[in-house]
């Protein structure tokens, strides 16, 4: 006998299917979105290599951002950014990383830019890539809607 949770419902599945594999085949296959991704992703990757090459100095950043956990948010934005980065060139999971990536890109904004007063990257690069993650996860689900008619 199997059990329920070993197996996707039919539900999972078709909600998988909606908001990751159907955007990402439609993203692979528009000329824009797909440049906007590889762009997009080639950048959060290099972003998330800085938290390690230089990690000291963007420790020091993070403590000064008044940020919970600055050590552990530091090395998940690095991960988060370069395997984001990686995903997003690849044109993969681009709903879902867009969504974490628009939301790390949030919170820089608002603390490093806004609350801490640091121009750049936080209130220049910071907000294209929230316009360009915001880009590719409305891209996703409208091409996915227009593909449903």
């Amino acid at each position: 006998m199997t059990s329920r949770a070993s197996h996707p419902s039919g539900h999972a599945r078709k909600l998988v299917k909606v908001l990751v594999a159907d955007p990402d085949e439609l993203i692979r296959g528009d000329r824009a979105a797909t440049r906007a991704a590889i762009l997009t992703g080639v950048i959060f990757f290099f972003a998330g290599l800085v938290k390690f090459a230089f990690h000291h100095w963007e420790l020091h950043a993070f403590r000064s951002f008044g940020l919970p956990w600055p050590s552990a948010l530091e090395i998940f934005a690095g991960v988060l950014e370069t395997v984001g980065g990686i995903l997003l060139a690849l044109r993969r999971l681009v709903v879902p990383v867009s969504v974490l990536l628009a939301a790390t890109m949030i919170v820089a904004i608002a603390s490093s830019g806004i609350g801490h007063g640091d121009v750049i990257p936080s209130l220049t690069l910071a907000p294209a890539l929230l316009i360009a993650t915001l880009y590719l996860l409305a891209s996703g689900l409208v091409l996915r809607v227009r593909a449903s008619r």
